[in-house]
């Protein structure tokens, strides 16, 4: 599965629909012989195991309720925000530095004068495919190949990669800020499962609310960049596994050992290829990986998330597969889009919305 470069590797297959774009960063190393794999999914671990490592179960009992659609939106935290969009661009603020990147969903004209984005610090060329290799330009002055950010209240460094990412995929707050009231209200020591954890800023945040983490990358790389997250923000003594392996084939070990988790963050790419060539296409593994991780939710659990990018889908698609592997369970499936809406250039001045992703959340009630 991808666990996500978001992460620089190999480059995947061509990102999908405009809508849900981000296909790029689960993966690990391809054979020689493959077209090494996109950004994200590179960096996500390309968890790609094998189509039966178990049949799927047959779930009894009614269905979850329903709330359809749900759109997550943020304007902005910490140290990001999403400045102004248009002509298939993004200027963005990421700490001190204005950044332009592709996005192919802003059909529409920038708001702001042209004299705004071209005072930008970093400007993303290329391939405009959202796993294409490129390189970044910088109009005023060389910059480091990295910076400290803090979104949550958590330190971590971005940095420009080839891949158009910078290491973290801000519209995904909405789901950090969930998770940490839910970990910090919880009253018990919560166990949290971050399957293509990418540079482990989810995971930070979970452990700084008193949960305790395993974090799943197939990507050395990434690992290491979220080692060096958790150096930055003095948070070594938190209770974090940082586990470099396929996704799939830890869930389905920890399956076999009996192991639980009581909140499971789940973010698999689009297409990938794992560490001996095993490949992982969501539309036909996606099924498999949600059933395992229904099976190692605890009977306290407090939910299960999942963020599909790059996909040619309807949100209703992962939705529909969420309430059918929690028959039984109760509780209700959320699911719909998460977009992230222009602050302007104080942070605070809303203008459109731009979509990221579809997700999909069972939570017991």
């Amino acid at each position: 599965m991808r666990q996500k470069e978001r992460r620089p590797g190999h480059k995947l297959q061509p990102a999908g629909s405009p809508g849900n774009r981000r296909s790029d960063e689960h993966s690990s190393r391809p054979p020689k012989a493959v077209k090494p794999l996109g950004a994200r999914e590179t960096a996500r671990e390309a968890a790609a195991p094998a189509a039966s490592e178990r049949p799927l179960k047959n779930r009894a009992g009614d269905r979850p309720h329903e709330r359809v659609p749900v759109i997550l939106e943020s304007l902005g935290a910490g140290d990001f925000h999403l400045i102004d969009s248009g002509n298939g661009l993004k200027l963005e603020q990421y700490g001190p530095y204005r950044i332009v990147r592709p996005e192919g969903q802003a059909l529409w004209q920038p708001s702001l004068a042209a004299h705004v984005w071209e005072k930008a610090d970093a400007i993303f060329t290329g391939d405009t495919d959202e796993e294409g290799t490129g390189r970044w330009r910088f109009p005023k002055e060389a910059l480091g190949e990295t910076w400290p950010l803090n979104l949550l209240d958590v330190d971590f460094y971005g940095r420009f990669t080839s891949f158009r990412h910078v290491g973290v995929f801000p519209e995904q707050i909405v789901h950090w800020s969930w998770m940490k009231e839910r970990v910090e209200a919880a009253g018990r020591p919560l166990k949290v499962l971050n399957l293509f954890g990418y540079t482990g800023v989810a995971s930070l945040v979970a452990a700084a609310a008193g949960a305790e983490v395993t974090h799943v990358d197939a990507s050395k790389k990434a690992i290491g960049w979220a080692r060096e997250n958790q150096a930055l923000g003095r948070m070594e003594k938190l209770p974090i596994r940082w586990i470099c392996e396929d996704a799939m084939k830890f869930i389905l070990r920890e399956e076999r050992r009996g192991n639980t988790y009581d909140i499971i963050l789940t973010d698999p790419p689009k297409f990938g290829r794992g560490p001996n060539g095993e490949v992982w296409h969501l539309f036909e593994h996606l099924p498999l990986m949600l059933d395992v991780c229904r099976d190692i939710l605890s009977p306290q659990a407090l939910g299960l998330v999942l963020t599909a990018y790059s996909i040619r889908a309807s949100f209703y698609s992962i939705h529909e597969l969420m309430r059918e592997t929690m028959r039984g369970a109760g509780g209700v499936v959320e699911s719909g889009e998460l977009v992230i809406r222009e602050a302007g250039l104080d942070g605070k001045t809303k203008g459109r919305a731009l979509s990221t992703s579809l997700f999909s959340r069972w939570v017991p009630k």
